[in-house]
């Protein structure tokens, strides 16, 4: 049986800039084999479609347990690594995201997003200080397990709008230097898809750059020969496969038809990956 320890290196050996890591986000363990049987190498959660799924929001407003037996579950249905969206760590204190961390590896996760918005404002961010300490204590946790943990830091300079426009770059690139400087594996940086900008991040971040796709992004090819390292498609598979209820439920309840449902998987095949 593969090790942790095994596990975490073969996906950090996944990030290869030119070569991106494709993660289409899970969000339970369904999903989770549905993306490994398409061909994944890895599996990654979103932590707005784990929210979503248990009952709560997103943004910190679901409790650390939850998600950690959540993620238990995800690791347990599939054989490939698995990384867990962390959001912020779930912890006041470095040393909680610590302990935060020490409970995905419990789990028998490999990875983690810990994002440096601040849960009380989501139009601020922490201090790159305060992020760098919390993600320090992400990678000591895992350093005490003897586990090559990858933490995968998100800036969120774009995704929140932070700032002066034109400043946005510099800080990210900062921001991506002082965390890696702390213990971080990789850099993500959501909210940035115009090429120029993300080949620009990808020569200046000395580590591993991530990017968010969705519909009006680039094609990969583009994002690979820019030097991205990793895809993701974060809480957008959800929020489509909640789409498609929507619509059905409309289309029941408005026209009395069901067309909406077509094209589903079939029961069998879904019943199949959880047995």
């Amino acid at each position: 049986m593969t090790s942790l320890r095994d596990s975490a290196a073969a996906f950090a050996a996944l990030h290869r800039p030119g070569t991106p890591l494709l993660l289409p986000n899970a969000w339970d363990p369904l999903s989770a084999c549905i993306v490994e049987a398409a061909g994944a190498p890895a599996v990654a959660t979103t932590s707005a479609g784990v929210a979503w799924a248990l009952g709560a929001a997103d943004g910190d407003q679901i409790d650390r347990d939850s998600v950690l037996a959540l993620t238990a579950r995800v690791v347990a249905a599939v054989g490939v690594p698995v990384t867990a969206d962390l959001e912020s760590g779930f912890g006041a204190t470095a040393a909680e995201v610590g302990v935060t961390v020490q409970g995905v590896l419990a789990a028998g996760a490999v990875g983690a997003n810990i994002e440096d918005v601040h849960p009380s404002d989501p139009s601020a961010l922490r201090a790159p200080e305060e992020q760098a300490e919390r993600l320090a204590a992400a990678r000591a946790a895992a350093d005490a397990a003897g586990v090559p943990f990858y933490v995968n830091a998100r800036i969120d300079t774009y995704l929140r709008a932070v700032g002066d426009p034109a400043g946005r770059f510099d800080d990210a690139v900062a921001r991506a230097r002082a965390y890696l400087q702390a213990g971080a594996s990789g850099i993500f940086v959501p909210g940035v898809v115009d090429v120029p900008t993300v080949t620009r991040l990808a020569a200046a971040i000395d580590g591993p750059l991530n990017v968010l796709a969705g519909p009006s992004a680039p094609p990969v090819a583009e994002f690979a020969a820019a030097g991205v390292a990793r895809i993701s498609l974060g809480s957008s598979v959800a929020a489509a496969a909640y789409a498609v209820a929507q619509r059905a439920a409309k289309e029941l309840f408005e026209q009395g038809t069901y067309t909406a449902i077509e094209g589903g998987l079939a029961y069998g095949d879904l019943n199949t990956l959880m047995s």
